[in-house]
């Protein structure tokens, strides 16, 4: 199964070690050694400078980091016995299938305390680092308050004109958007109508643009081009930091989290697994991350650390979470990638 996962990068992340430098499998740790991977960008800056390095400070561990997350090596390493490799973030649909498949390491419950987190979020192989959400984000000078409230209104191009901005992925809620607009209830969503998404989307298939990456998908609407998009809050709270007109919508969001794994052969996974039990209460540095990325912490006690500027902006505040459509089901994606993949290739092509 192949995965590609969306683009975060907005500034350079300043590494510690580099691909050639973390490569080598064993040889290239020592018990105090930890290589941190995730998708890069200033989303992996704030990750590793709010929750890792203080852990590392306090017990003399070397972080050296890579970028970004990339499955295929990550499968490459496993199976060759040349794993460099420690922590790595992935999505829920891949950790389901490398587990399945023995690419990671199991969670050792005994080292991290699984029982702080939702275990929707949690798998044999895999904790959350972070929740975001799919969710309608607008221009603020073209549509100011009279803007898109629901999928069904997002999908209405005649009361709200304009091109509206989508992620070239499917598993980025695309169908799920479509097939609320549809009428379909929050609650029935899955197992998806494959057939009924793309029947509606089809609809407003001339007026939608496709991002690949993060950039994009804030170029697209802060400029106006496509003034509605299907976005991820954080980095629309990020832009709009930024001073550039954007804001986002909460309702019927669909929420949406990231993972940890360690790679199976993973010579210092005992250090990895280590971090992990210190992450799961580490309070303080989930709550320093939330204050720079606005993706929210996966340890609940740490939104009691937040200000209330803050807190309105995460899909996990009391407020916004009332207004949530339902949480990607990330075991259906697993199951189902590959063939709704396909199509989603197919019908773009067509």
């Amino acid at each position: 199964m192949t995965f590609k996962r969306k683009g975060v990068a907005l500034a350079a992340v300043a590494m510690v070690g580099s691909s050639a430098a973390c490569g080598g499998g064993a040889a290239a740790e020592d018990s105090k050694t930890l290589t941190v991977v995730m998708w890069g960008g200033s989303a992996q800056e704030a990750h590793v400078q709010s929750y890792v390095k203080p852990w590392a400070e306090v017990n003399g561990v070397e972080i050296l980091q890579d970028q970004p997350t990339d499955y295929a090596k990550l499968r490459a390493q496993v199976e060759s016995g040349e794993v460099s490799w420690g922590i790595v973030e992935v999505e829920p649909n891949f950790s389901a299938t490398a587990c399945e498949e023995g690419l990671l390491e199991k969670i050792d419950t005994e080292v991290v305390d699984t029982s702080v987190l939702d275990p929707q979020f949690v798998n044999e192989c895999a904790i959350p680092n972070l929740q975001y959400a799919f969710n309608i984000a607008y221009n603020t000078d073209v549509f100011g308050e009279d803007h898109p409230t629901t999928w069904e209104e997002f999908f209405d191009t005649e009361q709200f004109p304009g091109k509206r901005g989508f992620w070239k992925y499917v598993t980025g809620g695309i169908l799920e958007a479509a097939l609320l607009a549809d009428g379909v209830p929050a609650d029935e969503l899955y197992p998806l109508d494959v057939d009924r998404a793309f029947e509606k989307l089809d609809t407003i298939k001339d007026d939608i643009v496709f991002y690949e990456t993060g950039d994009q998908q804030v170029q697209l609407l802060a400029s106006g081009e496509a003034p509605l998009v299907q976005a991820w809050n954080g980095r629309v709270f990020q832009a709009a930091q930024q001073g550039q007109p954007v804001a986002n919508e909460f309702n019927q969001h669909f929420l949406s989290y990231d993972q940890v794994v360690i790679p199976k052969g993973y010579p210092n996974a005992d250090l990895a697994m280590e971090w992990m039990g210190h992450f799961v209460t580490d309070l303080q540095g989930q709550a320093a991350d939330t204050r720079a990325s606005a993706y929210a912490p996966v340890n609940d006690k740490a939104l009691e650390l937040l200000e209330p500027e803050i807190l309105e902006e995460l899909p996990t505040s009391e407020e916004n979470a009332a207004k949530r459509a339902t949480v990607i089901d990330y075991d259906w994606w697993a199951e189902n990638y590959d063939a709704v993949s396909e199509r989603f290739n197919e019908w773009l092509a067509s």
